[in-house]
């Protein structure tokens, strides 16, 4: 049987948030397109259709109603001290001296001209255990979450004419004519196809779904691997195709480079292997090691320095962490990453949203008790304590020790904010004088207070989440050969190009630049091949 045969002027491989945006950009020039993805025209959006929606964003109307005077200055200042970008990081930081100058044109203006809107309320994310993160609150969470942001797209796309798709269609090779990539080939459900065209751009995903591959590029920065460790990005976003890149001639960079996080706990309905949920940990939970120590000396407090957090948690014996709190605490603070773990602002219900903001959010906090292998939860310390010993069966934890620790933090709390001198404590005085914080964080009062039960612990993980390394793009998302030259006709952007440059983050991520850096890296590519970059 032969293969079915296809001509185009701009293929775009993979139909996530960076497809999207690039497919958009083209056709809104007058371009035609073939938009081509593995799975079905259902999923169109991919990984987006999960996200929370959180973008880092600056100079905003947003920012100026919370009386926030921000800079891309200013942000590019905190950008370039957290990534700590090595010599060779050429691209990466011409990218983030990028991003810094245009996010709020190309990105935030860009979505609000087709119909996307933001939660009023500006967060305040990855400020640095030393003040060494964001200067100022940047996060700004899209109204429907990340599904939001890509079905309003997604709607836009498929009014256009000059749009032809093939779903279930999975591309297994780039197709190369005297130096050029000029197309792909693949397989479908109705046999192999060959795609022609006179640009290819690549938006096909990381690798950190497939967890072999991400054992293979650990850093052990953040200690061995871990074999606890959970999957929280769907196993079909495996990198196959930067293989094939590379096979072309073009520059694979920093795999080893990964935004993962430190709050994991197991999905009680897996889909797949592993399969994790990505805690918003509690800031006044105390997290604790496996043996029921304080992790110290310097208190493990989220929000902060995930990057840090991930490092402290891999290190320590079994790689796994405690969050010990009460009811109290979980129903204001805790949540759950993701567009469907946070319904309010999916359905966009301002109302019902500020209510639980109020009154604490008991209808998750319960599920996650009664359906959550890692969520345990009793009325006495001692009986937290059994099912503690009970869940991990390592023979690590012990009771008289997270007693005495729970006794020490409860004493300085009774002492009174004047006497407060512990950093958790000051971090959480902290926290509450940011408006949008300190609807989410608790007034310090002791764990063990009357009527705050009952008590909670949370068995925290390592969870694979996002690569932050990828073939290696210039400015208009074409990809880089050997000697730093763009292929011909090959570009990338997204996740697969580590969202610019192949690392446009370098070691750490300030949160929020990677549904953002999808829709900069598209278009850039769509306006470099339209003749407008």
């Amino acid at each position: 049987m032969q293969p079915s045969h296809h001509r185009c002027e701009t293929v775009v491989i993979g139909a996530g948030l960076a497809g999207i945006s690039t497919a958009l950009e083209l056709l809104e020039q007058g371009r035609q397109v073939l938009l081509l993805d593995a799975l079905p025209r259902s999923q169109c959006g991919g990984q987006a259709n999960d996200a929370f929606g959180g973008m880092l964003l600056c100079g905003t109307p947003e920012q100026r109603r919370n009386k926030v005077q921000d800079s891309p200055e200013l942000l590019l200042v905190d950008w370039l001290r957290v990534a700590a970008f090595d010599a060779d990081d050429h691209w990466g930081r011409r990218w983030a001296e990028h991003y810094a100058e245009r996010n709020k044109a190309d990105v935030y203006d860009w979505l609000r001209q087709r119909g996307v809107s933001f939660f009023p309320a500006v967060q305040w994310v990855e400020r640095g255990n030393f003040g060494d993160g964001n200067a100022l609150p940047r996060y700004h969470v899209a109204w429907g979450c990340g599904r939001g942001v890509a079905q309003t797209l997604v709607r836009r796309l498929f009014e256009h004419a000059g749009l032809s798709c093939l779903f279930e269609h999975r591309v297994l090779g780039l197709e190369m004519r005297n130096g050029a990539v000029v197309g792909c080939h693949g397989r479908s459900g109705a046999g192999d196809f060959r795609i022609e065209a006179e640009h290819v751009v690549v938006c096909s995903g990381g690798i950190n779904g497939d967890l072999a591959r991400v054992r293979v590029h650990w850093d052990p920065l953040y200690g061995p691997y871990p074999e606890n460790i959970l999957n929280g990005t769907d196993p079909r976003a495996d990198g196959a195709l930067h293989a094939q890149v590379q096979a072309a001639g073009g520059q694979v960079v920093k795999l080893g480079r990964m935004w993962n996080y430190a709050a994991g706990i197991a999905h009680p309905e897996p889909q797949y292997p592993q399969h994790g949920l990505s805690l918003i940990p509690s800031r006044s939970a105390l997290w604790l090691d496996a043996s029921g120590q304080r992790i110290g000396p310097q208190p493990l407090v989220g929000g902060f320095d995930t990057h840090d957090q991930c490092k402290r948690i891999g290190h320590l014996p079994g790689q796994y962490g405690w969050q010990l709190l009460n009811w109290r605490i979980a129903i204001k603070e805790l949540a759950i990453s993701g567009t469907d773990s946070n319904p309010h602002f999916r359905d966009r219900k301002l109302l019902p949203l500020l209510w639980q903001l109020a009154t604490g959010n008991r209808e998750l906090v319960r599920w996650m008790v009664e359906r959550c292998p890692d969520v345990l939860a009793a009325d006495t310390l001692a009986q937290l304590a059994e099912k503690m010993v009970a869940l991990t069966a390592d023979g690590r934890l012990d009771p008289d020790l997270l007693g005495a620790t729970l006794a020490r933090y409860d004493a300085g709390i009774r002492r009174g904010p004047a006497l407060y001198n512990d950093e958790q404590l000051r971090r959480l005085q902290q926290l509450r004088q940011w408006r949008g914080d300190r609807v989410r964080t608790c007034a310090p009062r002791p764990i063990l207070a009357a009527g705050s039960g009952p008590l909670i612990a949370i068995r925290t993980r390592l969870i694979s989440r996002k690569s932050m390394g990828g073939m290696l793009t210039d400015l208009h998302s074409r990809v880089l050969d050997a000697h730093g030259e763009p292929l011909p006709g090959l570009y990338a952007a997204g996740e697969a190009a580590g969202f610019g440059g192949g690392g446009i983050s370098g070691i750490r991520s300030l949160e929020g630049t990677f549904l953002s850096n999808c829709i900069l890296n598209g278009r850039r590519a769509a306006q470099a091949i339209a003749g407008h970059a």
